[in-house]
C-alpha cells in the first residue's frame, strides 16, 4: 500500500492587513452580495475577479426554483470575466457571503463546481489565481486553486 498526502497552505489576515488592491477586490465582492438573488436560501455570494489588465468583474449567486438551474457567484464572475476579457488571465478572485443577519464572520470556500472552473481559468491562462475569502472577523489568503482541489481533474486526462 502506498499513501498520498497533501497539505494546503492558507494565510490568514485581517481586510485591514492586505494591500489596497486585495480590500478594493474584497470590497467588490461584498458589493455584489446585494445584487444576488437569493429567495430561496437567502444567502447571498457575491464574487469579485481581478484580471490582469486591472478590471474587476464580479458576479453573485442567481438561484431558482428548479435549484440546479441556478448559478454561484464563483462561477457568474468567471464566465462573464472571460466572456469580457478572452485573452486576459484572472489574477485574483474575492469571495463574500451574508446571510439575512448580514456579512458571515468566517469565510465560506467555494463549492467543487467552481473550483473546477477555477481550475480551468488558472489552465487556461497558464498562471494561478489568488483566492480570497471573506469573513468579518478574517480573510483567507490562497495561492492557486491546486490548494483548495488538489485531486484534480483537467484536459491531460482527456489525451
Amino acid at each position: 500500500m502506498k499513501e498520498i498526502k497533501w497539505e494546503t497552505s492558507v494565510k490568514v489576515y485581517s481586510t485591514e492587513e492586505l494591500p489596497p488592491e486585495e480590500q478594493r477586490l474584497i470590497h467588490a465582492a461584498i458589493e455584489a452580495t446585494e445584487r444576488s438573488y437569493a429567495p430561496y436560501s437567502h444567502f447571498s455570494v457575491g464574487a469579485a475577479v481581478l484580471m490582469e489588465n486591472g478590471a474587476v468583474v464580479c458576479g453573485s449567486n442567481q438561484e431558482n426554483a428548479a435549484y440546479p438551474s441556478g448559478m454561484c457567484a464563483e462561477r457568474t464572475a468567471l464566465f462573464y470575466a472571460h466572456s469580457q476579457y478572452p485573452q486576459l488571465a484572472v489574477k485574483a478572485l474575492a469571495i463574500a457571503a451574508r446571510s439575512e443577519k448580514g456579512l458571515l464572520p468566517s469565510p465560506i470556500p467555494p463549492c467543487g463546481a467552481c473550483r473546477q472552473v477555477m481550475l480551468e481559468s488558472e489552465k487556461r491562462s497558464g498562471s494561478a489565481i489568488r483566492i480570497l475569502l471573506y469573513g468579518t472577523q478574517e480573510v483567507y489568503k490562497i495561492e492557486g486553486t491546486g490548494s483548495i482541489l488538489p485531486l484534480s481533474f483537467d484536459a491531460d486526462f482527456l489525451k
